[in-house]
């Protein structure tokens, strides 16, 4: 995974793209630790703001075309 991505510049399927596969990657890590086989729980958090980027920018680009 990269430190920074730009999502601001991914269309809006690449961002769905995303968007899947980090909520799949935060349920295997709520697995893992409930488990308490987890070895970086810190990553949890990162994980859920990356959601939470990856809905603005939708978000952000939907409310955008719907202005033009």
């Amino acid at each position: 995974m990269k430190s920074k991505e730009n999502y601001k510049d991914m269309e809006a399927d690449e961002l769905q793209e995303r968007l899947v596969e980090r909520v799949e990657e935060l349920e295997n890590l709520r697995l893992q630790q409930a488990t308490h086989q987890i070895t970086n729980p810190i990553r949890i958090r990162y994980i859920r703001r990356d959601i939470a980027r990856i809905k603005t920018i939708m978000h952000q680009q939907k409310s955008a075309n719907q202005e033009s």
